[in-house]
């Protein structure tokens, strides 16, 4: 057995304030992957950009590694990229952008300790973002704001203040106000100092922006109305109230916001600083009944996510794992929560998107990628010394379901280990029963394009291509076995066993689902997301 070496409590404490560990959250197309490399570039984590939109050899971007990322253009899957800015450690978790993910997007953030709220200029608050938003309120986590995409026309800047406030109930303090109109974007008002600071573009926004510096009066000299409108509407934002206080911020009462043109580099170092001044670093979390676990305890980790295929040449996975205290070292034998195994964590990297290098040490706030970690499964805590538990990570209820069976019958191995794997990662739910037998499961999915990632992997990382076929259910209930064999004389209705040992009972319709408990209210029919028995009444 190894034996990690010996770590102060200081030196623990001293590094978890060093970590900003946040994922960015937004509605699709609103900039997210554009706006990660634009990170990364400003810290000169990489020398050039990959989103290098409108050229013929546009690459793909660090943070949308998968081949269907990069040919649709969209985040369908989360990525953990770690980069040192000055003195601090970013651990930034990239985020699916489409709405079929939210499952996905809910894992991440819970392993992060603020949330980028990132907002297209011309759309203001989509639904998405407002969904992933109600996510972060729920968890208590602290919303750092960015207007993007001002350099093209969209919303006015006071419009979009009043509409933050309005829908999400937080007070917007913007950090930053733009000089120049949307469409017309030359540079902001840095409120803090009153400076103004001028971006000049590069080519193709494949390098960081040029930013120069001006006093007040030499801003206004140089853009005239442009900057005396902006000083007008940042004084009146002064007498609202409307000026960042760290700890209203910390409290979740208030949003710093800050207006970017990711694709153009500008205002993008303006976030950085932001996340290194303002973000919380790692802190204590609570465990399944609700103690906090210091940082500076014994190592504790939670494992968020669960990925195969990340390298075509060995074909392993990773089970991403957030740090919550103590040191992580490689090789030490911790227990995993779940069975009370002993595991051995002798393969062990830092992720860059798909890249890797071996992680020798890891600290609270950090991510770390355990290699070949079969065992593990999304939600499963470990810990050395003293025992702990991390809460489970919620199942969200499915809505769409999909028989699958092998395109190729001669192919039943890699049928079911390919099944089982996406199952074990949670990209799908798995349902079985003696009806159908074992190679016709049922998948079901928060959203469609859950589907199509299924497909394409079942096709790329297992050599199974896959047939789906499409089933007449809305919607799932929790049941048991007594209530089960009730409704399996009902024709409009399914119970199904999923993977892990929950009866689910699947309706055609809320109609159908009202009617059952209409004539059989002792039924066990439980929402899968609240425990609640009510039926929908919005159809």
């Amino acid at each position: 057995m190894i034996h990690p070496p010996e770590v102060s409590n200081l030196d623990v404490l001293s590094e978890a304030l060093r970590r900003r560990t946040f994922a960015v959250i937004s509605h699709p197309d609103a900039g997210k992957s554009t706006l990660t490399e634009a990170l990364l570039l400003h810290a000169h984590a990489i020398d050039k950009a990959g989103a290098v939109h409108g050229k013929a050899g546009r690459r793909g971007t660090v943070s949308d590694w998968m081949a269907m990322e990069q040919a649709r253009g969209i985040s369908v899957t989360s990525a953990a990229i770690q980069f040192d800015y000055r003195d601090t450690v970013i651990n930034l978790v990239d985020t699916p952008g489409h709405a079929d993910f939210s499952e996905d997007t809910f894992r991440v953030l819970s392993a992060v300790d603020a949330a980028v709220m990132l907002v297209d200029a011309s759309k203001g608050l989509e639904v998405q973002t407002m969904k992933l938003f109600d996510v972060c309120r729920q968890r208590g986590l602290p919303v750092i704001t960015v207007i993007n995409k001002w350099d093209r026309p969209g919303e006015d800047a006071l419009a979009l203040m009043d509409e933050i406030r309005a829908r999400t109930g937080l007070i917007p303090t913007p950090l930053t106000w733009p000089v120049g109109i949307s469409g017309d974007f030359r540079g902001v008002l840095d409120r803090r100092s009153g400076d103004y600071v001028r971006y000049t573009r590069t080519p193709g926004g494949a390098t960081a922006a040029v930013e120069d510096r001006f006093s007040p009066a030499d801003a206004e000299t140089a853009e005239g109305d442009a900057w005396v409108t902006a000083s007008e509407e940042s004084s009146l934002l002064r007498v609202e109230g409307q000026d960042h206080d760290e700890a209203r911020f910390l409290a979740g009462e208030t949003t710093p916001v800050l207006f970017c043109a990711a694709v153009l580099n500008f205002g993008v170092q303006q976030l950085l600083e932001t996340l290194v001044e303002s973000a919380p670093p790692a802190e204590a979390r609570a465990d399944i009944a609700g103690r906090r676990r210091p940082v500076n305890a014994a190592f504790s980790g939670f494992v968020f996510k669960v990925q195969s295929g990340m390298n075509a040449a060995h074909r392993d996975h990773v089970a991403f794992v957030r740090v919550c205290s103590g040191v992580f070292h490689r090789g030490m034998v911790v227990t995993h929560a779940a069975s009370g195994r002993p595991f051995a964590t002798k393969y062990a990297q830092q992720m860059f998107g798909q890249e890797r290098k071996t992680a020798d040490e890891a600290w609270p706030g950090d991510v770390v990628g355990l290699i070949n970690a079969a065992s593990l499964r999304v939600g499963d805590s470990l810990y050395d010394q003293d025992p702990v538990e991390f809460p489970p990570m919620p199942l969200f209820a499915p809505e769409h379901f999909r028989v699958a069976h092998p395109a190729d019958s001669s192919k039943h191995k890699q049928f079911r280990r390919g099944i089982d794997q996406l199952d074990h990662e949670g990209v799908i739910q798995v349902m079985r029963s003696e009806l159908r037998g074992d190679q016709a499961p049922v998948l079901g999915a928060v959203g469609p394009m859950q589907f199509e990632v299924v497909e394409d992997r079942m096709t790329h990382d297992f050599g199974a291509a896959i047939r789906l076929e499409a089933l007449p259910y809305q919607l799932a209930r929790r049941t048991d076995r007594e209530s089960a064999e009730i409704l399996g004389h009902d024709r409009q209705v399914e119970v199904l066993l999923r993977s892990d040992g929950t009866l689910l009972a699947l309706f055609s319709t809320p109609w159908r689902l009202r009617n059952t408990v209409r004539d059989h209210p002792e039924l066990t029919l439980e929402d899968l997301a609240t425990g609640s028995t009510a039926v929908p009444t919005d159809y």
